[in-house]
């Protein structure tokens, strides 16, 4: 073969509009999103962004060429794929170069320092590797539905054979990467984290104070709390800590955890912290908090710590664990689980709850993170509690999933934004975010008070399959304070975006993504639980404290 018919063989195997469609996606990737991104994964995400672009430009490519259209000549197609090759290599330097000052826009907004460089180097070899490989399944899923097309086309004709072979195509590849790759990985998984959620560090000694769960006077074993259940229990202010502050009049926090080695089933494990709280005497504290742990059974420390100061310690509150996995993950491997188990503990706790004299029965509010929040939301049904309905509810980081939370954003005022949206007359829901912003001119709060903390830079709450083809209504302006003013919304590149900063959502500096600061939380938990004995001076101390213990 001479270099004049490789060149021409090699030009013919690429397309000038996959070229320039994958270049405009490459270029709008390395602009700024929600959070900051490290090299690798603008790699990752700028050579995925080009590989879509590009097929797209393939596939725009064979329609037109299926509609009979006019197409180039094999001389003409060369030189346009040089032509293009060239102004597209210019193209991805050119704004390779200018990552880093897009970068700068959101970690200046994060109280981040600045970077020097976006590494254009590693950025674009990645991007390289990722491109090379996602081409390479794509070819291969081609040369798989051409087979079965030129198989079936024996038997059936061809108008039939080819979308057949294609349908046969996906149910293979679906098969192997469901059935094989996808189930090996959850496996591997699975055993990892129960090994992880099983062990107990050797520094970490059971609690002596018999209030606690898992101390000896427990009805629930220390060995059998999980990880982040011996994490919840030992942590927190003190009786001591809180007599510093406080004085005699501070009382030992309770916090009741059953993990999921505590009982075989659902019903099991709710019935043992029924029979805890009992033993412990939660009911006779005013506040008590069915809190909805996250996947992997964590519950934030700087919602319940900051809770129980404001209170001084005379608070109970109980969860029940329902997997070991990060949240992710449970939601691909048991997605139900996590909220069959919070609707049976509320059913078990509400339905006490409700047979106490009202003026002798605590405070009950609902709690729960990120994938705790969506759980806790589907706990409880309103028809059900209408008559008698609990206190409140704080969830913080809610899932783009939640039907609550997407309801009422879309039902928000025409003249609040949709990261911060205000509901109605603000009498049952309202929302908060780094500076607050509860205190609504003109609302008065009704006997039930939900708030759901959010951060306008969490792509857990903002991420949007639908920003593949529109533009989000969190971008329209005005913008939340931590998103960059140079974002800009592109039709399936923001969708990635978004998609990467998902998966780092909680790699962000915490008061911005989905790490929810103490003093966030402490505005929300003041006006949904009302704590008594606190003036604007003594929380704005608290507050500063907080910030600063972080």
């Amino acid at each position: 073969m001479t270099d004049a018919e490789a060149e021409s063989r090699f030009t013919a195997a690429l397309c000038v509009t996959g070229l320039l469609l994958g270049t405009l996606f490459f270029a709008a990737s390395l602009g700024p999103s929600l959070l900051p991104r490290t090299w690798g994964m603008q790699g990752v995400l700028s050579g995925s962004a080009l590989a879509i672009g590009y097929g797209i430009g393939v596939y725009g490519r064979r329609l037109w060429h299926w509609l009979e259209l006019p197409r180039l000549g094999a001389r003409a197609h060369s030189v346009a794929v040089i032509v293009a090759g060239v102004i597209c290599l210019g193209v991805m330097i050119a704004f390779l170069w200018n990552a880093a000052t897009w970068q700068n826009s959101v970690r200046a907004l994060m109280e981040l320092d600045p970077v020097d460089s976006a590494h254009p180097f590693r950025v674009g070899g990645i991007a390289g590797l990722v491109f090379a490989g996602l081409l390479a399944v794509a070819r291969l899923f081609q040369v798989t539905w051409r087979f079965f097309a030129r198989k079936l086309n024996r038997f059936i004709p061809r108008r039939i054979a080819v979308p057949a072979g294609v349908v046969a195509a996906l149910f293979l590849f679906w098969t192997v990467v469901d059935g094989v790759l996808f189930r090996q990985m959850l496996r591997s998984f699975d055993a990892s984290f129960q090994q992880l959620d099983a062990h107990i560090e050797a520094e970490t000694a059971p609690p002596a104070e018999p209030w606690r769960t898992g101390s000896a006077a427990s009805l629930v074993a220390w060995k059998d709390l999980g990880r982040q259940g011996r994490e919840f229990i030992t942590a927190g202010p003190t009786l001591a800590d809180l007599q510093a502050r406080f004085g005699e009049g501070a009382r030992p926090p309770l916090r009741v955890y059953v993990g999921l080695g505590s009982g075989a089933t659902i019903a099991d494990r709710i019935r043992l912290a029924m029979a805890e709280l009992d033993r412990v005497g939660a009911w006779d504290r005013p506040v008590l908090v069915l809190a909805t742990p996250t996947g992997t059974g964590w519950l934030d420390p700087s919602a319940m710590d900051t809770l129980e100061i404001l209170h001084r310690g005379d608070v109970a509150t109980v969860a029940v664990q329902y997997s070991y996995l990060p949240s992710w993950l449970s939601l691909l491997a048991e997605a139900e689980y996590g909220a069959e188990t919070a609707r049976a503990m509320f059913a078990a706790v509400y339905g006490r709850w409700t047979g106490l004299p009202r003026d002798r029965r605590p405070r009950l509010y609902l709690h729960g993170l990120s994938l705790g929040a969506l759980n806790s939301e589907r706990s409880a049904d309103i028809y059900d509690v209408i008559g008698d309905p609990v206190n409140g509810a704080l969830w913080s980081g809610p899932p783009f999933r939640s039907t609550t939370w997407r309801t009422v954003t879309a039902g928000r005022r025409p003249d609040s934004p949709a990261w911060l949206p205000r509901f109605r007359d603000g009498s049952v829901i309202r929302f908060n975010n780094q500076t607050n912003a509860l205190d609504l001119p003109g609302a008065r709060w009704g006997p039930m008070r939900i708030v759901f903390l959010q951060y306008a830079s969490d792509p857990i709450t903002f991420y949007e399959p639908r920003a593949a083809f529109r533009q989000p209504a969190w971008l329209d302006p005005p913008r939340g304070p931590d998103v960059s003013p140079s974002l800009r919304w592109y039709p399936v590149v923001t969708m990635l975006q978004l998609a990467v900063d998902f998966a780092a959502a909680h790699e962000a500096p915490m008061g911005y993504g989905h790490v929810y600061a103490p003093e966030h939380y402490l505005d929300a938990w003041v006006a949904v639980t009302e704590p008594e004995g606190w003036g604007d001076d003594a929380l704005t101390r608290l507050r500063e404290e907080l910030r600063a213990r972080r």
